[in-house]
């Protein structure tokens, strides 16, 4: 399985549009913001966490995975906060927060086809707490995993727009490029330390602040992929690397460390921010749950159904059509 995520997320740096895994941090970045979440929690929670740790981990990436077998998946995932723009105003000034005012005034119809990640955060994070009140492991589990997907994609700038492969500016792979590519050849370099997780009285402020944030990163994000093309000469932009027995095309290093040294840590401190907002509305979710005590769960393991429901989810992902929008 290892090997086989290399060689896909190689091939859809380039727009290999054949590609299933074209989207969201690429699988590493996920799993990677998710098990470091673990490490911001309180004690009371940590024992709990650290013992599902490889579950929390890998199943980072089963809202992607949904997107081949559930429709009305991938809207999850993001929002086009740019479409709303009229004539040249703030779009967060034209978007009402609440998501029965924002229905209200633009319809479902109109949310689903645009995105609707800031307020399904908030829906995961009631599902997570209604989790801890009826103390069942496998929904804890699983709400934990799939929220931290979600807040993680919040934190992406072209999560937020229209725009989100480069498309509209002949900038196709971008997507890829600053969310995989940038994270494997600079992961190992970041510093994650970000503290500990701190109670969030408003969740769904928090969302539409780390979307707002996302998109005001969205120019440069664009503007220096177009500047670092400008300087690499073309027959340096991308190299051949061997991953197994398959030789793919990337990304070079030398564009890749051009482009992060542009945008000054910026993939970094998106990254960080990402933790330790999971990890905050982890620790929320719990308190607002009446913080049981989760050592009663420990040594329990997921039950068989939902080891069963994963394995289907795994199947539907590697044999199914997808159905949701991907970054070709």
């Amino acid at each position: 399985m290892k090997l086989l995520f290399l060689i896909i997320s190689m091939s859809f740096i380039t727009g290999n549009s054949s590609s299933p895994e074209k989207v969201n941090w690429g699988f590493y970045g996920h799993k990677k913001i998710n098990r470091l979440s673990i490490f911001t929690l309180p004690s009371e929670m940590f024992g709990f966490y650290k013992e599902h740790v490889e579950y929390i981990t890998e199943h980072a990436v089963d809202p992607d995975k949904r997107r081949y077998a559930m429709d009305g998946e991938a809207p999850c995932h993001y929002i086009d906060i740019d479409h709303f723009n009229e004539e040249g105003e703030d779009p967060f000034d034209i978007m009402p927060r609440k998501w029965e005012d924002a229905v209200a005034k633009f319809t479902e119809d109109t949310l689903m086809a645009y995105g609707i990640v800031p307020w399904h955060i908030l829906r995961v994070k009631y599902k997570l707490q209604r989790a801890f009140e009826r103390k069942n492991i496998d929904l804890i589990l699983k709400y934990s995993a799939d929220i931290g997907h979600y807040i993680a994609d919040a934190h992406v700038p072209l999560h937020t727009t229209e725009n989100y492969n480069g498309q509209m500016t002949n900038q196709k792979g971008i997507h890829a490029l600053w969310e995989s590519r940038l994270v494997e050849v600079k992961a190992d370099h970041y510093n994650y330390w970000v503290g500990k997780a701190t109670y969030v009285k408003n969740i769904l402020g928090l969302a539409w602040d780390a979307v707002r944030d996302s998109h005001l990163a969205l120019d440069s994000v664009l503007s220096m992929e177009i500047e670092t093309t400008n300087e690499i000469p073309s027959d340096r932009k991308y190299s051949y690397e061997r991953r197994g027995n398959t030789t793919v095309k990337v990304y070079s290093k030398e564009f890749c460390d051009l482009y992060h040294k542009k945008m000054n840590g910026m993939v970094e401190r998106r990254m960080k921010q990402s933790i330790i907002s999971v990890g905050s509305i982890w620790y929320t979710a719990w308190v607002d749950a009446g913080q049981p005590n989760l050592s009663e769960l420990q040594n329990i393991p997921p039950s068989e159904d939902l080891v069963k429901e994963m394995e289907d989810l795994d199947a539907h992902f590697h044999h199914g059509e997808h159905k949701g929008r991907i970054c070709e």
